[in-house]
């Protein structure tokens, strides 16, 4: 009696655990990753309203794990956790992952939200924060993602070549490790080639349309773009800086 009870129990886990996953299925999941609670409960409930799945956890340890385990859409990341820094936290993800990061950060000063960017996140929303905004900044970094298709094809510069299909940037035919947003920059000069861009047309290209980020996180992307394809910015021979006015891909004569 006692084994056909449990089985019973076990078959309803079973059935439970098999109708989430089929409802979980077609929704995009979103990694909550902060130490309080409140704040936890609080996305996770905004988000389930909105449509999304939601993981959370306390700690970068625990948001680490989930993130391995499972397929994330976007993650949410406060910047003041207990094991380690969200700053931390964000470097270990884009070792492996581009996948979008939007800091939740009580750090208002510029230089620390521009730290985070530097560091591959995406947007930032400072603490206290109304969920509704959360939810339509969320929203949109979503859809950036989704409407982001790439086209098939090769363009080429001089002895770079970008592989739009495979998003593969090379050089005399080794890959170059790009984050997504130098990729982006890069994709950007190279799909229109002596078109002279300002820092706010490349912020808008690669971030979207209102994106409240800064003139300086532009340039921290072109210099670490210049650094890893080889292009020396006294004289470059790929991104020249014209100044007053942006950025254009071509040499310096």
């Amino acid at each position: 009696m006692v084994l056909a009870k449990r089985t019973v129990t076990q078959c309803r886990h079973n059935i439970l655990v098999y109708c989430y996953s089929i409802a979980m299925k077609d929704k995009q999941t979103v990694l909550v990753v902060d130490d309080e609670v409140k704040i936890l409960n609080l996305i996770k409930s905004y988000l389930e309203m909105n449509g999304y799945a939601a993981l959370c956890a306390q700690d970068g340890g625990e948001g680490l794990r989930l993130f391995e385990r499972h397929t994330v859409s976007l993650i949410l990341l406060d910047l003041m956790l207990p094991d380690f820094s969200g700053e931390e936290f964000c470097k270990k993800v884009r070792q492996t992952s581009d996948v979008p990061i939007i800091m939740i950060t009580a750090k208002v000063d510029e230089e620390s939200v521009i730290r985070g960017l530097k560091l591959g996140a995406d947007d930032y929303v400072c603490k206290p924060f109304s969920p509704r905004q959360l939810m339509a900044r969320a929203g949109a970094v979503l859809r950036r993602e989704s409407g982001r298709k790439p086209e098939g094809g090769l363009l080429v510069y001089g002895d770079l070549t970008l592989d739009m299909e495979k998003r593969i940037v090379s050089k005399n035919g080794e890959a170059i490790p790009l984050t997504r947003d130098e990729y982006n920059i890069l994709s950007l000069f190279m799909s229109h080639q002596a078109k002279i861009f300002t820092r706010d047309e490349i912020l808008e290209a690669v971030k979207g349309n209102g994106y409240d980020g800064f003139d300086r996180s532009v340039d921290s992307h072109i210099k670490r773009i210049r650094a890893k394809i080889g292009d020396d910015p006294k004289t470059p021979a790929y991104i020249l800086t014209v100044y007053g006015m942006g950025y254009r891909l071509g040499d310096s004569t």
